[in-house]
């Protein structure tokens, strides 16, 4: 199920960003990015409607993903 990002509280949203990010160990090549830069990328990922947060019922957990790959 997609949860839009709008209906999370500022607060939880900004965790779940980061956690997500935490686990991902995203990697952004060449360049080093501050944990905070990363946020806000996946910040606007959403925004703009490229990532979605996703909830499964069946694992009860809630993950970011890109649109693209669903």
């Amino acid at each position: 199920m997609i949860i839009p990002w709008q209906d999370i509280q500022p607060d939880t949203l900004e965790n779940l960003i980061k956690e997500f990010v935490l686990r991902e160990g995203t990697d952004y090549g060449e360049m080093e990015f501050s944990l905070q830069d990363k946020v806000d990328h996946v910040k606007l990922q959403l925004q703009n409607g490229e990532a979605v947060i996703v909830f499964s019922e069946l694992h009860e957990t809630v993950d970011i993903q890109l649109k693209k790959h669903l």
